[in-house]
């Protein structure tokens, strides 16, 4: 396998799964590089298994392209639970009553559909693998230093979308970037078996940003707070995760003799780390504003009605011409940036940034209405006035 490449896309998260796809299906040599040995992050690896919504919740669907295609990816061979008949089978209406566009799906079924699908579209995936380090000049990362079971390797690369969650690349070169300042909250979702089949355990629940708190929201687990950015703290934060889990288990078990654990969650469960500082920050006041530079469009998973056209420019700092980043890695305020963690946005914004690493080593100058034709054809739609 040669060591020079296109594109290099580092993370195989739903952003990075929907990037590589992006660029490679643009005919570029692309790889992608994970850390653990299966795709999807958080949304497989993390059990986070809920595919949240593509519509608005008032029976707009807002977001299309390869989130659509991914979601309809996940329940391959059936869905767990959430099955909305009335977006996939056109069962009933679509008005703020009914149920939105969002379904839960198997991790390790969606995980293993997720790879043939790369792999079928000529994406390298390498397993077990993550950069390290990434050297630079003259505004452009020449080539990132990759470490796994070979040693350390250095790729060659053109463009390279940061896909990380951690937006580790961006840190590496010294773009801006800035950290979750409240920190996440232990979380230790689980799977387990009884009588009445095969459940998910939402056990410790996302954080709240301070200020959308209203005194209601569910106790966490423990007090401590998590940046989820360094290698001892995340050791601690799964040792608590495993003890809360297994502790909640048994009291489960004590009542149900017929619960058994069938899975847990194989990475620390972090929704939020550390984001890019790009050319535009988007705020979580600007649901339905309409942005000449919009690469797609998303909803707020919390509460029905709110849509945000996403500006280009918020997956870009002009300073590093070919470093795009993708998921929760952009360029947002920090109450949209629980809005934009989840997996349609990772999807959406993925997208774009591996079709602009298709067309550009400079993202500054790239010719947006170029990038907007390319992700029309792809199934986007740009703006809320085209719905």
């Amino acid at each position: 396998m040669s060591n020079c490449y296109d594109i290099a896309v580092c993370g195989g998260g739903i952003a990075g799964i929907s990037a590589a796809l992006a660029a490679a299906r643009e005919g570029k040599k692309v790889v992608l590089f994970e850390k653990e040995y299966m795709l999807g992050g958080l949304a497989t690896a993390g059990l986070i298994t809920i595919y949240l919504p593509l519509c608005d919740g008032y029976g707009h669907q807002v977001s299309f392209g390869i989130a659509e295609e991914l979601l309809k990816l996940s329940i391959t061979y059936g869905a767990e639970d959430k099955y909305p008949e009335n977006w996939l089978d056109g069962l009933g209406t679509k008005t703020e009553k009914d149920k939105r566009y969002q379904v839960q799906y198997n991790a390790q079924t969606f995980a293993i559909v997720a790879e043939k699908l790369l792999l079928e579209n000529n994406v390298d995936i390498m397993y077990g693998s993550y950069a390290i380090d990434a050297k630079a000049d003259d505004g452009k990362i020449r080539s990132l230093s990759v470490v796994n079971k070979s040693g350390i390797r250095e790729y060659t690369v053109k463009s390279v979308v940061d896909a990380t969650g951690d937006c580790d690349i961006a840190h590496f070169v010294g773009a801006p970037t800035v950290t979750f300042r409240q920190g996440n909250v232990l979380a230790a979702w689980y799977y387990f078996t009884d009588e009445k089949g095969y459940n998910l355990q939402m056990l410790g629940a996302s954080d709240v940003p301070e200020n959308e708190r209203t005194g209601n929201e569910e106790t966490p687990l423990i007090k401590r707070r998590f940046t989820g950015l360094d290698g001892k703290e995340l050791s601690e934060m799964v040792c608590l995760s495993h003890q809360k889990l297994l502790n909640h288990w048994l009291d489960k078990k004590a009542n149900n003799k017929n619960a058994v654990i069938s899975t847990i969650p194989t990475i620390p469960q972090i929704r939020m780390t550390r984001k890019i500082v790009g050319e535009y920050e988007l705020s979580y006041t600007e649901e339905h504003k309409y942005f000449e530079d919009s690469i797609g469009m998303v909803s707020n998973w919390k509460k029905r009605g709110p849509v945000y056209e996403v500006p280009f420019r918020t997956l870009y700092y002009k300073n590093m011409k070919n470093l795009i980043v993708a998921g929760r890695c952009t360029s947002v305020d920090e109450t949209l940036w629980d809005v934009m963690r989840v997996i349609p946005c990772c999807a959406v914004t993925g997208q774009a940034a591996g079709t602009a690493a298709a067309l550009t080593d400079d993202f500054s100058s790239l010719d947006i209405k170029l990038l907007q034709d390319k992700l029309i054809a792809n199934g986007v739609v740009l703006h809320e006035k085209c719905l």
